[in-house]
């Protein structure tokens, strides 16, 4: 008889995942099932507007990995008026061999760690080994988690510096990573001049929704990695173009190069070209691109994420979630 399908609740995930330990499945899965998991574009339908109901399925032909995931996400911006999140979402993860459901979970939580872990990958490939500054552009729900998967990747880093619009969540983020025991030997700050602190940055990581480029590339030092995590469409952008030509450009998948603003602004204004961009993820995990090349180069490294990464995030949460029970 076929086992029940578990429901894994949001405040289940720390409990059962580190960001470590998914950077870490990330390095060693993304190469080898990247290849044989099939993830359509995603199906966006408004419901009433402003509000829309996106669906996100994917699947392994892989018997390696024997499953099939959808995300389903609901977007209701009026929300705050409520002072609700104005998106929710959800996962189903079933079997590819006999089509059951396995199991069910949060699929916000899901995004945020799956999200900040692949920005965690790439700063552990591009970012010196000897970064100690981190500066976090956003204080919203993802960036407490691109902290902690920094430092997880980054174990150099000393001090965090948090930058926001409105200078009191900065503060708020700062003061509550500040009683986290696990990272005692590094200090968290608010700043209220995102320009004072940039150049401060071994690795700068941007999780906003900004129409205006933030980070300007004149105040980078040399040596930085610059994450940029928030933007997926062509009117968002977190940096200027001078960021983008000064640095060498990496993307998580192919698919940033069509999304993002920063690119596809830099690609249409003549800054830099398509075939500048140095490599995806999973090029750089095999060594078929090189990453790092100097202590002084400037890497960028632009995610738009993909049902792939959320296929192997719940694999890797159902997995060990069924171990432990």
């Amino acid at each position: 008889m076929a086992a029940l399908p578990v429901f894994i609740p949001a405040q289940s995930f720390p409990s059962i995942l580190s960001h470590e330990a998914l950077i870490n499945h990330f390095q060693t899965n993304l190469p080898t099932h990247s290849s044989t998991i099939t993830s359509p574009l995603r199906q966006n339908y408004t419901v009433s507007p402003p509000s829309s109901l996106l669906l996100m399925p994917s699947w392994s032909s892989s018997p390696s990995l024997p499953y099939m995931g959808v995300k389903l996400v609901t977007y209701f911006p009026n929300n705050s008026s409520q002072n609700l999140p104005g998106i929710h979402g959800s996962y189903t993860l079933f079997s590819s061999t006999t089509g059951q459901t396995l199991s069910s979970m949060d699929g916000t939580v899901l995004t945020l760690y799956r999200t900040s872990s692949v920005s965690g990958l790439g700063s552990k490939i591009l970012a010196r080994d000897d970064s100690q500054v981190l500066i976090m552009v956003g204080s919203g729900a993802l960036a407490p988690h691109l902290i902690k998967s920094h430092l997880a990747a980054k174990p150099s880093l000393r001090r965090v510096i948090i930058w926001n619009r409105t200078p009191q969540k900065a503060q708020s983020l700062a003061e509550t990573l500040s009683k986290d025991s696990q990272h005692s030997e590094v200090s968290f700050e608010s700043h209220g001049s995102l320009d004072e602190i940039i150049p401060l940055g071994d690795i700068i990581s941007c999780a906003t929704n900004s129409t205006i480029p933030l980070v300007k590339g004149e105040f980078l030092k040399p040596g930085t990695h610059l994450d940029l995590v928030g933007s997926f469409s062509h009117e968002m952008k977190e940096c200027d173009d001078e960021a983008i030509q000064r640095g060498s450009v990496f993307v998580d998948n192919d698919a940033a190069m069509e999304e993002a603003g920063e690119l596809v602004g830099a690609f249409e204004r003549g800054v830099i070209k398509r075939e500048d961009v140095c490599g995806n993820l999973v090029e750089l995990i095999n060594g078929d691109r090189e990453g790092r090349r100097s202590s002084t180069e400037i890497t960028v490294f632009k995610s738009v994420g993909s049902g792939t990464v959320d296929l192997l995030t719940a694999q890797l949460v159902h997995e060990t979630y069924l171990s432990r029970s």
